[in-house]
């Protein structure tokens, strides 16, 4: 059997999620639609709102956070863009995807469009759609070129939606090579801080939407898309997909997912989770602080080591260690709203952003996000160093209750004020049960 039947195998058949998976799919559900609707008000998600009403209004599928309805697919690509545009989303960090977005935007405008659907389906499908993105990320075995969260994502995510929508086993395969043949996504926009890496997420969750209405239409799509010649692992990135399905299915994945505390790129939070926690125990003085240095894997350094800049964009701040370190001092959180021209300028801001250093250390693992040496160094001369090998909100460093509750009520309070409160209070319920 090859590692794509087995993958689709996986996929179609009949699953019982262990209630240790599913209270944490359920978790990670209630977490993305929180973000998501946060990320649906802010200026960012506001900004695609003229674009999305020329592709169709007062459709079948919610667009999260919003009272608007759109078509289904048109309904995927606003959920999947709101959801990431904060950098706010859930990660597997081992695979280095975001594998909750793009899953979770393409499942809410399907279940929307088959008029609710039950709790426990869509539970699984998230759960195996989440699987599968993971495992294509765990099975890589070089750094990334393409913006995998995006081109793993949407693998899942088409699988996910084939499932829930109850697509016979066999039309899987189509389903898959479909979506392979609609991926897309490029680490350039992530070099540049683009706001266009939210819309690789919108795309790839579009695209999921797609690939399974192409399928029911009787479209076929490529059956070797995984390990053919010119298949995933060949164009855009080396792995060895017997890594994932040798075990697939003896765990599930979705349990390794990471939370994040804060709206930053995931590489910033092992930095600031333990000056979150130095602050809240009060063992470290915020105004104490002349100069923080970081040493850390060359992926910590490419993804928020860049150098503080005056006239930087929100992407760009959400992606600067320099920025968000002093802005974590100053307010003890990571408030979106601070990601303004005013405060880049603000010269204490700069002033020890300019101060926070970022160096590659020796590991030779592209994929790696730990371990980093934090070394802060105090006005009185002082050196206060910390180990970091776990970010803060992964299973093996949990957020505590104070810090779940300070994401919540934050993305609470960001959160358009028609918003539907179930996605705070009852997350499932709003997720299979459109009103």
């Amino acid at each position: 059997m090859t590692a794509t039947r087995q993958i689709l195998d996986f996929a179609a058949v009949d699953h019982v999620l262990p209630a240790s998976t599913k209270a944490g799919t359920l978790h990670l559900l209630g977490d993305t639609l929180a973000i998501g609707a946060s990320g649906a008000a802010s200026a960012a998600g506001q900004s695609m709102m003229p674009a999305l009403k020329g592709w169709g209004i007062g459709a079948d599928a919610r667009l999260l956070g919003s009272e608007d309805r759109m078509p289904t697919p048109s309904a995927a690509w606003f959920n999947g863009f709101a959801i990431h545009c904060l950098e706010w989303d859930a990660v597997h960090e081992p695979a280095v995807v975001h594998a909750m977005s793009v899953v979770t935007a393409a499942l809410l405008a399907s279940a929307d469009r088959m008029g609710g659907c039950d709790s426990e389906q869509l539970l699984t499908a998230l759960a195996v759609g989440v699987d599968i993105a993971s495992g294509m990320g765990v099975a890589a075995t070089g750094g990334m070129q393409f913006f995998r969260p995006a081109t793993a994502g949407i693998i899942g995510a088409a699988l996910a939606v084939a499932r829930l929508e109850s697509l016979p086993a066999e039309r899987f395969a189509d389903v898959l090579g479909l979506a392979y043949s609609q991926a897309a996504g490029t680490m350039q926009a992530h070099i540049e801080a683009s706001i266009a890496l939210p819309l690789q997420i919108a795309s790839a969750s579009r695209a999921a939407i797609t690939a399974v209405d192409l399928a029911k239409a009787g479209m076929n799509g490529p059956h070797d898309a995984l390990e053919g010649p010119y298949g995933y692992f060949k164009l855009f990135e080396p792995g060895d997909i017997s890594l994932y399905t040798k075990n697939v299915g003896a765990k599930w994945l979705i349990e390794d997912v990471s939370i994040k505390p804060f709206p930053s790129g995931r590489a910033s939070h092992g930095i600031l989770g333990v000056i979150d926690n130095m602050l809240r125990d009060g063992s470290l003085d915020p105004a104490m602080v002349q100069s923080v240095d970081v040493a850390a894997p060359p992926l910590i350094h490419r993804l928020v080591g860049r150098p503080y800049k005056t006239d930087m964009t929100p992407s760009y701040a959400r992606l600067c260690l320099p920025f968000l370190v002093p802005l974590m001092l100053r307010d003890r959180m990571i408030d979106p709203r601070c990601f303004t021209a005013a405060e880049f300028a603000n010269p204490a801001l700069a002033g020890l952003g300019g101060k926070v250093t970022v160096r590659i250390d020796d590991n030779s693992d592209h994929n790696a996000l730990a371990p980093q040496q934090l070394n802060i160094t105090l006005s009185d001369g002082t050196q206060v160093k910390r180990v970091i090998t776990d970010n803060l909100g992964s299973p093996t460093a949990p957020m505590s209750d104070a810090q779940t509750k300070a994401k919540c009520d934050l993305a609470r309070n960001l959160a358009s004020n028609d918003c539907d409160n179930r996605i705070f209070d009852d997350p499932l319920a709003y997720a299979t049960e459109p009103r």
